[in-house]
């Protein structure tokens, strides 16, 4: 997810499982800032938030008698912030963009789990945003973000729904249900240069100026504090080794595609169609870092089997 935030820093997800006990599996996902943003920052408070979630699954556990009887397994999903997560105080009820985040998570892990293997039976996924990803840099007022300080229901929830995909799977996996394949989450955008666009006189952005030199660009996994502004995003749920994807979630208006109403479809289509393979791409890296910890985990349960006979 960190991967692509910046061309000269390589950034990598520390992810690692098994880390509550009395859960049937867990798993740790935290994302670093840029190091690029953090050295160009003037304070040293750093200028982009990092992302820190915990997941814990509970089950298969059966369903009570009383329950009716179904073929496979019930999922149920739980996004919760921290209240410390953002600038801005949560509550500790459950909000409308919590929820929704929750209904994208089960359709992005429901088509992974081998749901036949246990009837009659439920699991829960349970994951905490300690921190999320913000749209402004909380410590600069009067620049960048998109729809307010401290504000996560806007650019930052995309990377907080990847971040959830890929540390549910990595819980899943932990727990040993049965899956088809680990599922990773990935992120593009489209978004404005830093020194892109000319100012009008009455404070407005010279939009037309912009598509003129192409100073749109193309992002994987990007920071919405780090970026003057965010056209489009998008993210996917991906499944590498069967080439398959599970969630999709678009947002934004791509430009040069809607500005004009006489544009046919087909430049439009292009245009969220390679936005979609960035984001594919994204969730590919993130996969290696996946799929390392999971092997990583099964080495140490093995070993541990190994050594208790």
């Amino acid at each position: 997810m960190g991967v692509y935030r910046c061309i000269d820093n390589t950034l990598l997800p520390v992810l690692k499982t098994g880390l509550t006990p009395s859960a049937s599996g867990s798993a740790y996902l935290e994302l670093s800032p840029s190091a690029y943003t953090n050295e160009t920052s003037p304070s040293l408070v750093p200028s982009s938030p990092a992302l820190k979630l915990t997941c814990t699954v509970h089950g298969p556990r059966p369903l009570p008698r009383s329950a009716p009887f179904t073929p496979q397994i019930q999922l149920s999903t739980h996004i919760k912030f921290a209240p410390f997560a953002a600038r801005q105080r949560r509550g500790y009820i459950r909000d409308a963009s919590e929820r929704d985040l929750a209904v994208h998570l089960e359709t992005a892990i429901r088509g992974i789990i081998i749901g036949t293997r246990w009837p009659k039976s439920t699991v829960e996924v349970v994951i905490t945003v300690l921190e999320g990803e913000e749209d402004r840099w909380w410590g600069e007022e009067s620049r960048g973000g998109t729809t307010g300080v401290g504000n996560v229901g806007g650019w930052g929830m995309m990377n907080v729904l990847a971040g959830c995909i890929t540390v549910a799977s990595a819980a899943i996996a932990d727990a040993g249900i049965d899956c088809l394949d680990l599922v990773s989450g990935g992120v593009a955008a489209i978004v404005k240069s830093p020194q892109s666009g000319k100012k009008l006189p009455d404070g407005d952005t010279d939009m037309a100026g912009i598509e003129e030199n192409n100073q749109w660009q193309l992002v994987l996994d990007p920071a919405p504090s780090e970026h003057q502004e965010i056209c489009a995003a998008c993210v996917v749920g991906y499944l590498s080794a069967r080439d398959e994807i599970t969630e999709l979630w678009l947002r934004g208006n791509i430009p040069g595609t809607t500005k004009s109403p006489t544009n046919n479809s087909q430049p439009q289509m292009a245009g969220v169609g390679e936005l979609v393979d960035k984001a594919v791409e994204a969730a590919v890296a993130v996969r290696l870092v996946l799929g390392e910890a999971v092997r990583e985990a099964a080495e140490l349960k093995v070993g541990q089997n190994s050594g208790d006979r």
